[in-house]
């Protein structure tokens, strides 16, 4: 027989966490499910998180699940979903091992992955001396040399961000080419721009030595933002209709201000759901689903 929830949460990183604690603080019965392989995983600490920071991201997590499931109307189940189906009042999960479950209201926090530019080298430090955002790990590179790598338009946006961090090079790598207003810009705040693409990462990893073009100069670097476009981690939202947005790195799912998708009673939240992503924001919009899912049930539309 198929267990039936009020509310069903697919991921349990911190968005799905913070919303989970709303329901079950509601007293209702939530059941979370999480494959166990967040998108900061590959960070050995998180920063700029209030009150965690400097706090490796898997110990805030685990310490947010022993906390949630102290609540007993909380089922937490590690595990893939696969499927979901189904309209508001009558979801339907399930998972990779064929179980099922039912539930009234759905919340998406599957998240997103990055995707690194095919460079060797690049990948295995990722998250260590390969970085995405300056203010989660800026700091504790300050002074060093620093490279931004382009990816994507935005990028220029980074490398304007990168010098009150330390030193930096831009490296357009074909990608975009700045205008003389930019070009401006970027020389006065001491922006070096390399043209000649990236070849490879070296040094001892994770650690970045330097960067060598594919014209065989060796430039000095040591640490390298890096903005990747992303990509969706499950297909979920697909699956159920929901209407999804490109955002200016990848998809983003379509939401409203309440956190809800464009089908009635499937709530986003989290990095899936955002285009300015970080704990605090994957955090907070999660409360914010948690607590629309709970009024939806009181005060239906």
């Amino acid at each position: 027989m198929q267990e039936h929830y009020d509310v069903a949460i697919v991921g349990g990183s911190f968005a799905g966490l913070s919303a989970a604690m709303q329901l079950a603080r509601a007293r209702r019965r939530v059941l979370l499910i999480d494959a166990g392989l967040p998108r900061n995983r590959f960070a050995a600490h998180a920063h700029g998180f209030l009150g965690q920071d400097g706090v490796p991201p898997a110990e805030i997590a685990a310490t947010a699940t022993k906390q949630l499931l102290a609540y007993p109307t909380v089922t937490w189940v590690k595990g893939e979903a696969r499927r979901a189906s189904g309209e508001q009042g009558a979801f339907q999960i399930e998972l990779a091992d064929g179980s099922r479950s039912t539930a009234a209201r759905l919340i998406l926090a599957t998240g997103i992955k990055d995707q690194l530019p095919a460079i060797p080298g690049l990948a295995e430090r990722w998250g260590v001396s390969v970085l995405h955002c300056p203010y989660c790990h800026g700091y504790e590179v300050g002074g060093r040399r620093l490279g931004v790598l382009a990816t994507h338009a935005h990028s220029l946006h980074q490398a304007m961000l990168i010098p009150d961090w330390g030193p930096t090079t831009w490296f357009t790598q074909g990608v975009l080419e700045p205008g003389a207003i930019e070009a401006a810009h970027l020389q006065a705040r001491g922006v070096s721009i390399e043209r000649t693409p990236v070849a490879e990462v070296l040094g001892q990893a994770p650690g970045i030595e330097a960067l060598r073009l594919v014209d065989g100069r060796i430039v000095p670097v040591d640490a390298l933002f890096v903005g990747p476009r992303t990509e969706l981690t499950s297909d979920l939202a697909a699956q159920l209709d929901c209407a999804i947005d490109e955002g200016p790195i990848g998809p983003v799912i379509r939401v409203n201000d309440w956190k809800e998708t464009s089908v009635p009673g499937v709530y986003a939240a989290g990095d899936m759901s955002s285009a300015m992503t970080n704990a605090t924001f994957a955090s907070a919009s999660g409360v914010m689903a948690g607590v629309a899912a709970h009024r939806s049930l009181i005060f239906p539309a």
